[in-house]
């Protein structure tokens, strides 16, 4: 990304002023990366809150991925909350990825990713038809140990529109010099406090000593877990 020394202060203070308005975000981890995979292609295009909401629907109206795999679209965006041109995409996205899976491997699980490299690990979902940086990011940042700033449209632009990085950046410019400021131990943090900013503009719930939690970020695992796929824990 161009001007990186410019921007790269720019990003520190913004994490800075982030944890300190905010408490400090749980973090999420999937034991298995289909699992991440799926709650990243449907959290994409709507907020964290409505996203945990449609998680909750699915988790109690099918009985696993498979039985996610064989359901009508319709049955799908019902569980989605509402019936638009992105939702359908979403549906389409997810009902592929679970089709092409069972295709390939006889079943709907991507639990080998975890016993091979990162790097391959994130090629082979980068050439799932259909599937976006985003949700990639999200399943390597919460499943597969990786270095990665998932970032929502919404995300990249409340960047923009504070100056906080370049104008003219692209996504992967933007996810790269994101990388490169923010360690991989920060990664989760950063991305959620980040998202959850951008979703409230900063208006939060209070919680003790003045700040704030972040919507959709600090749930327990007893509260999102579902029949659809393995345990999701926090550390």
């Amino acid at each position: 990304m161009k001007n990186n020394k410019e921007y790269s202060p720019k990003i520190k203070s913004l994490y800075r002023s982030l944890k300190r308005e905010y408490s400090k975000p749980e973090k999420v981890i999937y034991d298995e990366p289909l699992e991440a995979l799926i709650y990243g292609i449907i959290s994409e295009n709507m907020s964290e809150s409505a996203a945990q909401s449609a998680i909750k629907s699915i988790a109690s109206n099918f009985v696993n991925f498979n039985d996610l795999r064989v359901s009508l679209e319709e049955e799908i965006v019902e569980m989605l909350g509402q019936d638009t041109p992105e939702i359908r995409n979403t549906v389409f996205v997810l009902k592929k990825v679970l089709g092409n899976l069972f295709r390939k491997y006889n079943k709907v699980s991507l639990a080998e990713l975890k016993k091979i490299g990162k790097r391959q690990a994130k090629k082979i979902l980068e050439q799932m038809e259909g599937v976006s940086n985003f949700a990639v990011n999200y399943c390597m940042l919460t499943s597969l140990g990786g270095h990665a700033i998932p970032l929502t449209a919404r995300m990249t632009e409340y960047l923009r529109s504070n100056g906080l990085i370049h104008p003219e950046a692209d996504e992967q410019e933007i996810a790269g010099f994101l990388t490169r400021q923010i360690s991989a131990a920060n990664g989760y943090e950063f991305y959620a406090l980040l998202r959850g900013h951008s979703e409230s503009d900063g208006r939060g719930a209070k919680k003790k000593a003045g700040t704030k939690s972040v919507p959709g970020t600090t749930k327990k695992a007893s509260q999102t877990r579902g029949k659809t796929g393995t345990k999701k824990s926090e550390k």
